[in-house]
């Protein structure tokens, strides 16, 4: 029989985890600020596995280091791995959304139209039929709106894109774009149903993959990642 948690730590563990991880990266919790195991403890009622095991998980995140006779010390945003899905999480849902939402896009902007393009290389067939397949149930989803089962194929439809590029660099990415397409739509970022540009121009990329057509696939994903910009932008203009 293993060792784990009292019964019930998991569910304290992660709400302890969210609360501070929310306070340190929307900066209620500002660089240099000091915890201590002992006022994690006293605040949110869990014993010392708990609030130590939280500890270990933001300190791996970059979030907090910890030493000995100084304590638990909050690190500023260049020490954070931004990359991290709990992360960018904690980011959109707090007071620096417009600045997540911002760079996040500039991110894939840099990014995906180029693993469109090394898709249309380097796809298996497999991976070319499914990518044309995704973008047809996603314009049927779109068409009808049922925003929820759309995200959940818009998230595959990018993950595609992105593994089957053969560039491990691009494929580590996937999680990143799936909490953010995630986040725009439990944060009610997302229109009602999808805008007809952005259905034409998913079908588009993916008969440019399917057919090798690097060049046609890099654009058309440039085109829908500036309407993705065009949309977002006015949040981070405020």
């Amino acid at each position: 029989m293993g060792v784990g948690f009292e019964p019930g730590a998991e569910v304290r563990h992660s709400t302890v985890l969210d609360a501070l991880g929310s306070e340190i990266t929307s900066g209620e919790l500002p660089a240099g600020h000091v915890l201590t195991l002992d006022r994690i403890q006293e605040r949110f009622g869990v014993s010392r596995t708990v609030a130590r095991e939280t500890m270990r998980i933001l300190e791996s995140m970059g979030l907090v280091t910890s030493r000995r006779r100084v304590g638990i010390t909050v690190q500023p945003r260049e020490a954070w791995n931004v990359f991290d899905p709990r992360v960018i999480w904690w980011r959109l849902s707090g007071s620096g959304r417009p600045a997540q939402l911002r760079s996040l896009t500039e991110l894939r902007i840099a990014v995906e139209p180029l693993a469109a393009s090394a898709a249309a290389r380097s796809a298996s067939a497999a991976q070319r039929d499914h990518i044309v397949h995704l973008a047809a149930e996603m314009r049927a989803l779109g068409e009808a709106g049922r925003l929820d089962d759309f995200l959940e194929l818009d998230v595959a439809f990018h993950t595609l894109l992105l593994r089957a590029s053969g560039n491990e660099m691009f494929g580590a990415l996937a999680d990143v774009v799936a909490v953010v397409l995630r986040g725009r739509t439990q944060l009610g970022l997302m229109p009602h149903q999808p805008v007809p540009e952005a259905l034409d121009l998913h079908e588009e990329a993916a008969r440019a993959v399917r057919a090798g057509r690097g060049q046609d696939a890099e654009a058309a994903m440039r085109k829908l990642l500036a309407e993705v910009r065009d949309a977002m932008q006015p949040l981070w203009d405020r």
